[in-house]
């Protein structure tokens, strides 16, 4: 397994090992070896990202300041960092220590962050804007809602002005093996959304997402 070749179905071939492997070290494996581990990149990879999205965002959309903030916040999430991982099946890459039997999605997000910093350092800003284009924009075009928990988003969104959140599940039909749920979103009492899903957890983030929308204005 050549890490050099991890995004070598973008086109991209990365050539500091050293930089490379320090991207992909947890500090369970660098305090075994005394080694450096991805944290500082980790940062830069972060800053990285948030400014390719930005501009992308900017020049590829009229939407205002708030929606591009939190379009931007979507994609660049904990959730989604970790989908995009795999496509390059970054979990196989990454190096730990005897303690951590295997990366977590926390894990594996912040490593695709320190890639971003290595790809930078390395080959510029906008080699991380082609891959950006390449890898994370068909989820953008897509609007792939399974990279969206709304009802995190929304919960994050009410607690700014302190309101309460709750949902109340109103309906159920269908058959056993094709049920349908109808949940309704009350927000500080006030029905704020009412939507269907296939399962009451569906149902709900449905709910929550048209919510989150409406808010988002």
């Amino acid at each position: 397994m050549n890490r050099k070749e991890i995004f070598k179905k973008f086109n991209i071939i990365i050539d500091n090992e050293e930089l490379l492997k320090e991207a992909l070290t947890h500090t369970s494996y660098s305090n075994e070896h005394n080694t450096i581990s991805y944290e500082r990149l980790e940062y830069l990879g972060d800053a990285v990202l948030e400014i390719v999205c930005s501009d992308y965002l900017y020049n590829n959309t009229d939407l205002k300041e708030g929606k591009m903030s939190k379009l931007r916040s979507l994609y660049v999430c904990e959730n989604a960092l970790y989908e995009y991982s795999k496509e390059i099946n970054l979990k196989d890459y990454i190096l730990l220590g005897n303690g951590v039997e295997e990366a977590n999605k926390t894990i594996i997000a912040d490593v695709f962050e320190a890639l971003m910093a290595v790809i930078y350092l390395e080959k510029g800003l906008d080699t991380v804007k082609k891959l950006f284009k390449d890898l994370i924009v068909p989820y953008i075009n897509r609007h792939e809602d399974f990279l969206m928990d709304y009802k995190t988003l929304l919960q994050e969104s009410v607690q700014t002005v302190k309101k309460s959140v709750e949902y109340k599940l109103i309906d159920e039909t269908g058959p056993a093996h094709k049920r349908s749920f109808k949940v309704e979103v009350i927000i500080d009492g006030l029905v704020y959304a009412t939507a269907d899903g296939s399962s009451k957890k569906e149902a709900e983030q449905n709910a929550a997402k048209i919510a989150y929308m409406k808010r988002a204005k």
